[in-house]
């Protein structure tokens, strides 16, 4: 009776060390996303004031505040005006992108699984470059008047998407359809833009040019809760598959066994994944590397559960994204490089290292 005793006290206090462990990795988790966020906001408030005006932090904050609560601080209205009408937009705009980016990396990479899965994978930037072409040089539109491009960009964008989705769903959602036919999509899409880059004048060709180098330049307050009503609708959607995720990597047969339908779960994610990327491409072209880089960044500090991989790589989306608009506006100022370019140039070494440091096993192996 008395071993007995002993056994089950022992059972016990080795599960409570294991739970206080648990709790204690967990609370480190919600913590170091904590820090991230305030990074965000202070990162934010130190962005504002680079540029040729010459406006401190603490004038950022009371413009922005002045906004919400007027009269408690005395703020230049030109300062107010800058701020907020010019430069607090597109930081705005860039979290809200580099978030999408992040979390759809994120998730496309557990259902393709594979490392190099981006948001970019389903062929998405090149049908949306697809339409901004055939926009600009034949006059062909979905919608028209200020939205003309963007309609464009994001009905050939998500058309392109769905394509490949419907084509998995009858052929079989296995990642290995997805990715080829990923593929196929994006190098047709891609010619295709190609041959109107032929036909085009010069001003046509700038036109598709800087759309396809990625910008945040067309954020505005009128265009952020367009992009704002599609996030609060999909990432919640997301996060709802966060457990489905973590049993998907064990490989489908798994999953399966376990009452998880992992070519559903596959549709679903790629859908809803869709819907948030085409919506972002559409305002800011071709951004690359957010989506890649992001991911593998959460994972590295907080392992491999969706739960919190999820929105940790939206909000690291958000710092690189952020950053490196940052530098592209002012690196060789007043001339500002577009931000898909910096984000490549930020992005190649940072994945090179990814490559270089060799981890022995990942969640898609």
């Amino acid at each position: 009776m008395t071993k007995t005793v002993r056994r089950v006290t022992t059972r016990a206090g080795k599960r409570s060390r294991m739970q206080e462990a648990h709790d204690s990795f967990v609370f480190a988790r919600y913590i170091f996303m904590m820090v991230i966020i305030a990074t965000i906001i202070i990162l934010s408030g130190v962005i504002i004031t680079i540029g040729p005006m010459n406006i401190s932090v603490a004038d950022a904050y009371y413009a922005i505040i002045d906004r919400f609560y007027p009269g408690y601080f005395n703020v230049d209205l030109l300062t107010s005006r800058v701020v907020w009408n010019i430069r607090f937009p597109r930081i705005v705009g860039g979290v809200i992108a580099g978030i999408g980016f992040g979390v759809c990396g994120c998730v496309m990479q557990a259902v393709l699984k594979n490392p190099l899965a981006s948001p970019f994978t389903l062929g998405i930037s090149a049908g949306a470059h697809f339409g901004i072409s055939l926009a600009a040089v034949i006059g062909i539109s979905i919608v028209g008047g200020p939205y003309l491009l963007i309609g464009n960009a994001f009905v050939f964008a998500f058309l392109c998407s769905s394509f490949i989705i419907g084509l998995a769903a009858i052929k079989g959602a296995t990642s290995e359809t997805l990715i080829l036919a990923g593929i196929a999509v994006n190098y047709f899409f891609s010619a295709m833009s190609q041959l109107f880059n032929y036909f085009a004048d010069d001003e046509q060709l700038r036109l598709m040019s800087s759309w396809g180098m990625g910008s945040l330049s067309a954020f505005s307050w009128n265009k952020i809760p367009l992009i704002f009503g599609v996030f609060a609708v999909c990432i919640p959607l997301l996060m709802l598959k966060a457990w489905d995720l973590n049993i998907m990597t064990a490989g489908d047969e798994t999953a399966k066994s376990i009452g998880v339908d992992a070519n559903r779960v596959r549709i679903y994610i790629m859908l809803v994944s869709s819907m948030v990327v085409a919506t972002i491409v559409c305002f800011t072209g071709t951004i690359g590397f957010i989506g890649l880089v992001a991911p593998h960044m959460a994972r590295m500090i907080l392992g491999g559960d969706h739960r919190f991989l999820i929105p940790a790589s939206g909000i690291l989306g958000a710092v690189v994204l952020v950053t490196a608009d940052a530098v592209a506006m002012n690196i060789i100022a007043p001339t500002v490089i577009p931000t898909g370019i910096m984000t490549s140039v930020i992005g190649v070494p940072f994945f090179m290292y990814l490559m270089l440091k060799g981890r022995r096993k990942e969640f898609w192996a």
